[in-house]
């Protein structure tokens, strides 16, 4: 794999698929339809993901792509692999919340190794560069050049003062009684992968999520925060959370810069 190419179109795709979601969102009205599991999808997941999957089958044809939004890709077997989420933080979306972003990431034996984050409506975008290490791009956005880049480096922890950062839409009681665990100086609340992001840029610490992930909502943002110096592991036995499982579908995990004492669940 040649990861500068890579890492070109992924960023370019990303940006591309950005400005058609924010076409959608701006726009008076868009319709939402209801999937088979009863989560909701608009029209711009399906536009993000028509124009991320053309873009990198083109480039990339002989490597397979999982997609959220194509249900035959997650038959998929391979530990080598594209794998796209085109609008998460579909709820934030639809809420007009702004919580939203694009997720691109290959994975490799079972490892994500690069990862692009975007969130259009917050001007932010993380990514991993050719070699593998995160940076933020300061905008305004030229999805033909990159901009000004800033490296990305996960804090060190102090365990008397910890931030957390978790889930908007997802929170829960199991959740909070796992977070009570720790010394916690404040707490802040995010949707979509950008909760990666902030533990990758050292605005938090620590983001466990109880509760249901697919592999294409984490790739991404675990690969950024993996280039940024992070980890994410399983939580129930704090393993390395691998990828290429049947159906796609991950454990609870946990997502912390090295030096957190993890606590047991």
């Amino acid at each position: 794999m040649n990861y500068s190419e890579l890492m070109t179109v992924m960023r370019r795709l990303a940006l591309e698929a950005g400005d058609k979601i924010m076409e959608i969102y701006d726009s008076p009205d868009f319709e939402v339809k209801t999937k088979s599991d009863a989560s909701p999808v608009t029209e711009a997941d399906e536009a993000a993901d028509a124009l991320i999957s053309a873009g990198l089958r083109e480039v990339f044809p002989e490597v397979a792509l999982v997609t959220e939004e194509q249900a035959a890709s997650h038959d998929t077997s391979a530990m080598t692999f594209l794998i796209v989420d085109p609008l998460d933080g579909t709820k934030e979306f639809i809420k007009r919340r702004g919580d939203f972003t694009v997720n691109i990431a290959l994975v490799e034996e079972g490892v994500p190794t690069r990862g692009v984050v975007y969130a259009p409506a917050k001007g932010r975008m993380f990514y991993t560069n050719s070699v593998g290490h995160s940076v933020e791009e300061m905008g305004p956005f030229d999805p033909a050049t990159p901009g000004e880049t800033k490296p990305i480096r996960v804090t060190e922890p102090n365990n008397d003062s910890l931030m957390v950062v978790a889930s908007k839409s997802h929170r829960d009681q199991a959740t909070d009684d796992y977070i009570a665990q720790y010394n916690v100086k404040d707490m802040t609340s995010a949707g979509s992968s950008l909760k990666f992001c902030l533990v990758a840029t050292g605005e938090a610490d620590l983001y466990p999520r109880l509760g249901r992930t697919m592999e294409w909502d984490t790739a991404a943002g675990h690969a950024v925060l993996a280039g940024a110096g992070g980890k994410v592991v399983r939580f129930d036995d704090h393993s390395a959370l691998s990828y290429g499982k049947d159906g796609f579908a991950n454990p609870f995990f946990i997502a912390f810069a090295p030096g957190v004492d993890l606590k047991k669940g």
